[in-house]
């Protein structure tokens, strides 16, 4: 297997994560980062290739990639849409005969461009018409007036119903395919409304229909101004219903879905055409993802519409607030009002990890009154955190702001809203927060920690350590100084003198499982798989009291078990174990769901990637959890349809 890529810190272990969201400080773990690695290398594989694994039951590394480059199964090649009935016999894996493929390679130099601008909505000329092998007409009893030769046919040449009906079978089928031929040279003329009487009369002449009919005019209606998108999808449902496997007209019908805002049945489409054409056509895929895209943003926007607030699992809370050195709770005055007593029930029960309740007594406190500054600003700053961890930034930015306010000395409030601008994109407020909190306290050494956080995120770690390192010198007590500086290590690529520093932080902090979890990662990253497991296994030990608990390394040990030995089975355990303890970790969540894909069970991953939309804390990570959702029903969807093509995925897996 190919290396994954190095262990990042990153603010919470979910899947995926906004770059803002990233700044936001928190415990290291590089577990985002290396399922961030997978999506980028293999997210074709995961959009369009969960039917492979469904028909097959194969399974394909969770961190490895298979290329740096081609971004799929196989690397894409140019579109090799057959024309017609090629396409079907092609598609279906049949023997399709050397002829046919001959025709393939023939195709002109143009077709493939003309195809492009079809798939990606461009061009004035309009998608190709194309051509399907004729059967052989028997020979003709007697000409009759109206069969004229197939370029000479035009709509006047057809005859009424009654002398249609005296016609042979075979003489109206000639007569249909001229009027097709007459259609096909008004659409390159682009006399688009013309081209459609033709095709309208060449199927009510012809006996046998024929799907090209149905297709070619379709295509005219996407040309016209304004275009007729719904006449497109109702002409290429009968196209599909005469040939369930022709290709351009799945393209065609999912470009008009896409146009009519039905990006869900656009997906179904684009997908199937790239299953039939064998991840070739790299047009499609993209179809895929951007109507994907556009799909999932528009679910998520209505989802963020409606849905309550609600706090993220106590893992995510617990592993934010950790990133803070603690502080006392502030001291009541002599004679304290109810908000200030109800204040104190939120500081007893965030010391409890009672964080619903937390939420519940400082929001009371608030509106019954505190009636000290510096009570007032500790509880919008704690308002303000819990708004930051539920996904509401604007609403965390003015609850730090008017903890400033009050007391504009607060370091703390400083930093966090420093992360809440870096959330909001704007990096520049960000380092002007940094800046401020070490004008009112140089010597705290949390701004040092947090700015270094944000430093590496960015991808500057020489900036990073040094900030790290100034932290320590302040105090040299708080774990994940250590622990950060020593990732940032690895990251630069000075592996030794990371996993030296790891070893001295694992003497250091002899009872804290941190060290243990985030060193096993390391040695994970180098395929150093019993030793990880081991330090996972520590972590687990060393954490099984600590309230809440850490199940980060449930997960991570699954993920070493899986990697190491493909133990789906003692995967699925830990991380079933994991939410036994958190039911709303999110990582597990969506760690489950990968799994459940490897085993080729799309109906279960559907549904943890529902759960996982259903955990989201932000709008990127909800349309993350939405696109597989729908890729995965999407998948369904064609095995669902074309369960012929079984056999041929499975030996398509068989390949990845």
């Amino acid at each position: 297997m190919a290396p994954i890529a190095p262990p990042a810190s990153i603010p919470v272990p979910s899947v995926p994560v906004n770059a803002a969201a990233a700044a936001a400080p928190a415990p290291p773990s590089s577990l985002l980062s290396r399922t961030q690695k997978f999506v980028e290398e293999n997210q074709r594989l995961i959009l369009l290739g969960c039917a492979v694994l469904a028909a097959s039951g194969a399974g394909y590394y969770l961190y490895s990639s298979r290329s740096s480059s081609a971004g799929g199964p196989s690397s894409p090649g140019t579109s090799t849409s057959a024309s017609g009935s090629d396409s079907t016999s092609a598609a279906a894996g049949g023997a399709g005969s050397s002829a046919k493929k001959n025709k393939k390679k023939k195709k002109k130099a143009g077709d493939k461009k003309d195809n492009e601008k079809f798939l990606s909505n461009q061009g004035d000329k309009g998608p190709l018409l194309e051509e399907i092998e004729q059967p052989a007409v028997p020979e003709k009893k007697e000409a009759t007036s109206v069969e004229k030769p197939a370029e000479d046919a035009h709509i006047s040449d057809v005859p009424d119903a009654a002398t249609l009906e005296s016609m042979d079978e075979a003489a109206r089928n000639t007569l249909g395919t001229s009027l097709k031929d007459r259609g096909n040279k008004l659409y390159s003329k682009k006399d688009f409304k013309k081209a459609v009487e033709c095709y309208t009369k060449a199927l009510e002449v012809s006996v046998r229909k024929d799907a090209v009919f149905y297709s070619n005019r379709a295509a005219c209606y996407t040309n016209f101004s304004p275009p007729e998108y719904a006449k497109c999808v109702a002409d290429c449902d009968e196209a599909l219903k005469l040939d369930r496997t022709y290709v351009k007209a799945l393209k065609r019908r999912a470009t008009a879905l896409e146009h009519l805002g039905r990006d869900e049945e656009a997906v179904r489409d684009f997908t199937a055409t790239t299953i039939i054409e064998r991840f070739q056509d790299e047009q499609a895929a993209v179809a895929v993802e951007r109507c994907l895209k556009k799909l999932a943003q528009k679910k998520a926007k209505e989802i963020l519409e409606t849905r309550e607030p609600k706090l993220p699992s106590p893992t995510f809370i617990s592993a934010y607030l950790s990133a803070f050195r603690p502080h006392d709770k502030p001291t009541l005055p002599e004679n304290p009002s109810q908000g200030d007593q109800t204040l104190m029930l939120a500081f007893d029960a965030l010391s409890a990890a009672d964080y619903t309740h937390a939420v519940t007594f400082v929001n009371e406190a608030i509106d019954q009154g505190i009636s000290w500054k510096e009570g007032e600003a500790e509880a919008h700053n704690l308002r303000g955190t819990f708004k930051f961890l539920i996904g509401d930034s604007e609403g965390a930015r003015q609850d730090l702001q008017k903890s400033l306010d009050l007391v504009p000395s607060f370091v703390q409030s400083w930093v966090k809203i420093a992360s809440v601008h870096m959330e909001l994109g704007d990096s520049a407020s960000a380092f002007g927060d940094f800046e401020a909190a070490i004008r009112h306290n140089a010597d705290d050494p949390d701004i040092y920690y947090h700015r270094g956080q944000v430093y590496f995120i960015m991808q500057e770690f020489e900036k990073a350590i040094a900030d790290y390192n100034k932290s320590t010198a302040l105090d040299g007590s708080f774990i994940f100084t250590h622990i950060q500086a020593a990732v940032a290590q690895y990251k630069q690529g000075n592996v030794g003198a990371s996993m030296a520093a790891f070893r001295r932080i694992l003497k250091e902090f002899p009872d804290k499982g941190e060290p243990s979890n985030y060193y096993g990662e390391l040695l994970l990253d180098q395929q150093k798989f019993q030793e990880s497991l081991e330090r996972f296994d520590r972590s687990i030990e060393l954490d099984k009291e600590r309230k809440p608990r850490n199940v980060l390394p449930f997960v991570n040990k699954a993920l070493a078990l899986f990697q190491w030995k493909q133990d789906i089975v003692g995967a699925d355990a830990l991380c079933k174990e994991a939410l036994d303890i958190d039911p709303e970790c999110d990582v597990a969540v969506a760690t489950l769901a990968q799994l459940s894909l490897q085993q080729g069970k799309i109906d279960e991953a559907i549904k943890w990637f529902e759960k996982s939309a259903q955990l989201a804390r932000t709008e990127g990570e909800l349309v993350n959890a939405i696109t597989y959702e729908h890729a995965s029903k999407a998948q369904v969807h064609f095995l669902k349809n074309y369960p012929e093509f079984a056999e041929r995925l499975s030996q398509m897996a068989q390949g990845l």
